[in-house]
This record gives C-alpha cells, structure tokens and sequence, in this order.
C-alpha cells in the first residue's frame, strides 16, 4: 500500500505562486509516474501533469509553461511548482501513483491517491 501526502495548497491572488509537494511511502517510488490532477467543485478530476522514468514530464494545455512538476528521490517526494496562477486553477489537488512507466492522463490508470490539498485563486 503506497501512502500519499500532499501539502502546500492555500489561499493566493491571480499571479502568484504556490508549490505543492507530495511525499510518498514507496520505497520504489524513483520507477513510479507520479502525476497531480485537479478537481474543481461540480467538474470531473482532469489531468495537471506528470513524471514518469521513460516519458520525463507531460502538462495539459491548460497549465503547459506556468507549471512545472518535479521529483527528489531521496526524499520519496514530488513537486508541482504552480506560477502565474488563474482563478481557473482553483480547486483541489491530488497527487497520484502508477506502477506504469509511461504517463497516463487518464484517472484511472493511477493506483494510489492522496487526499487533496485545496488550491484557491481570488481574482
């Protein structure tokens, strides 16, 4: 059983900057993709970013060249330095686990789930 912990949500201003982190408890967790997702209230959880060993990095369209995802494996832990922020980037975000080596955009290809940190853009 893979545990996730996210942390580093808030209340910021259009433009600012946030940086979430997600400290996992695998111990294999430098061969894992670790993605985020997001979830805004009444809309389905949509794919944020990814890392994986053979793909490196993959963003949506929505956040490609604001955010940035990153992993310390010494520290089991991933990163999602989030900058230039919208109001449409409210909501809650998840960080999540697949035992894949491949970036998956989909839910459902992800194994484990964190609980969310909420990430709340005032205009």
């Amino acid at each position: 059983q893979v545990q996730l912990v996210e942390s580093g949500g808030g209340l910021v201003q259009t433009g600012d900057s946030l940086r979430l982190s997600c400290a996992a408890s695998e111990r294999s967790f430098s061969v894992k993709t670790m993605a985020w997702f997001r979830q805004a209230p009444g809309q389905e959880r949509e794919f944020v970013a990814a890392i994986s060993w053979y793909d490196g990095s993959g963003y949506s369209d929505a956040v490609q060249g604001r955010f940035t995802i990153s992993r310390d494996s010494a520290k089991n832990t991933v990163y999602l330095q989030m900058n230039s922020l919208k109001p449409d980037d409210t909501a809650v975000y998840y960080c999540a686990s697949s035992r894949g080596a491949r970036i998956e955009t989909l839910p459902k290809r992800y194994d484990y789930w964190g609980q969310g940190t909420q990430v709340t853009v005032s205009s």
